[in-house]
């Protein structure tokens, strides 16, 4: 196994144990026994444990944002494109995404390298969706005199509802906070209620 295929093992056992256990939990010893290696191993491809679950937290968001992105791509309708945004973002089948998303942000304060990969993903979210706002006001199909503001308030009600629904079990499901989301985007685009559905 070459070092760049070592490396990528370790991230992907690192990705598992943290899917499982939890950012906190997840230890240097968790992924060695993962992999059915040594902790000598990991340390001498990661500098420290902060650093590898920063990659792997980044590889897993950012492959997340990166089909979102592809999928919003395929299409010119400004419209359309934010249907897709709100599909692919609160996906079902990806409670453990959301999951990792608040164990990134709750160890962020202790972890400066966390916290720049989680915020720079942030940011990258927000501003696919500012963007894509910004195109259909320019073609006329969106109103919106802060593209920037409103993408931020708009990602804030979804990360809200979905990590309240993955957090702490409340009774609202996945349909809901989509058709939540939706409509709270429809009113602040200015759009025909259920354009977005």
């Amino acid at each position: 196994m070459d070092p760049e295929e070592r490396r990528t093992r370790i991230v992907d056992a690192c990705l598992a144990v943290m899917i499982r256990k939890g950012i906190a939990a997840t230890t240097v010893r968790d992924v060695a026994a993962e992999m059915g290696s040594s902790p000598g191993l990991v340390h001498h491809y990661f500098g420290s444990m902060d650093d590898l679950l920063a990659t792997a937290f980044d590889q897993a968001a950012g492959q997340d944002l990166a089909e979102t992105r592809a999928a919003m791509a395929a299409h010119e309708d400004a419209v359309e494109r934010l249907r897709i945004f709100f599909g692919t973002y609160t996906r079902a089948e990806q409670d453990w995404a959301f999951q990792l998303w608040l164990d990134a942000w709750a160890a962020a304060a202790r972890s400066p390298v966390l916290q720049e990969t989680s915020q720079r993903l942030n940011v990258a979210w927000q501003r696919l969706l500012a963007e894509v706002i910004e195109a259909g006001v320019a073609a006329g199909s969106v109103t919106c005199a802060d593209p920037a503001g409103s993408a931020w308030r708009i990602l804030s009600l979804m990360d809200g509802l979905a990590l309240q629904t993955v957090a702490h079990r409340v009774d609202v499901d996945r349909d809901a906070v989509i058709a939540w989301s939706t409509a709270y985007a429809e009113r602040e685009l200015g759009l025909p209620e259920g354009a977005l559905e």
